[in-house]
């Protein structure tokens, strides 16, 4: 398993491996997990302010589908590639949200495991999506089904990256290794009809339109922000 390969993916792809260092804030996420949400809440402050959005549950939502895209694209990109993926263990995957990637994930593990649907599912959604969704619905009010909908909009995200990868420097079996997982993973039912189509469109909105200088994402369920009169599809959650 080479962790630079898997970097040259992109930025979000990049995982640096060893222990902090010295006055490093980096916190292994089982802390976050377990209750201690203080660094969270300060990476939801951050982005609101980035963002220039009053809407808590607006940068919790961004806030969130970043992190969930950090996860996803530091296991599958390696199990595309390799065919095993670091364990990612929240007790040993440090994080800093005042930090963007790469630096925000600093990984203290050495174990891997087999680039399965099952060992992926186990790995992201059991250790982190689930108890990220808990955390996040505590401080930001944002609704289940978006939070389900970010992370199927970040493995989606994901697969395109490593599929453009693929194709620039012609490996074909990097980006059939990539479809398949994601199928698998999709059919989960947490995150079953979170996306839709061979786009792999989004069926609920992040909500970053109603930021001031918003917009609408490439993959979102809307063709036009809502309230401007054009919008079709469903509400937003």
């Amino acid at each position: 398993m080479d962790l630079v390969e898997s970097a040259s993916v992109g930025g979000f792809f990049a995982l640096r491996a060893g222990v902090p260092g010295p006055g490093a804030a980096h916190r292994p996420l089982a802390r976050l997990y377990a209750g201690e949400t203080g660094p969270l809440t300060a990476r939801i402050d951050t982005v609101a302010a980035r963002l220039g959005t009053p809407e808590r549950r607006v940068a919790a939502s961004i806030a969130h589908l970043g992190l969930a895209a950090r996860l996803w694209s530091t296991a599958l990109g390696p199990a595309a590639l390799h065919g095993r993926f670091p364990e990612l263990d929240p007790g040993q995957l440090h994080w800093d949200g005042a930090l963007a990637s790469p630096d925000d994930l600093v990984w203290a593990g050495s174990a891997t495991r087999p680039a399965t649907v099952d060992q992926l599912r186990e790995t992201v959604v059991d250790a982190h999506l689930v108890p990220l969704s808990r955390a996040f619905r505590q401080d930001g009010r944002v609704s289940p089904r978006l939070l389900w909908g970010n992370a199927g909009s970040a493995l989606a995200g994901a697969l395109r990256e490593l599929t453009r990868w693929a194709r620039a420097r012609d490996r074909p079996e990097v980006a059939a290794r990539a479809a398949e997982l994601v199928a698998g993973l999709l059919a989960h039912p947490d995150l079953a009809d979170t996306v839709r189509g061979p786009a792999l469109r989004r069926t609920t909105c992040c909500l970053y339109y109603r930021c001031p200088s918003g917009g609408l994402c490439g993959d979102c369920v809307f063709e036009h922000a809502p309230g401007s009169g054009l919008e079709t599809g469903p509400t937003a959650p």
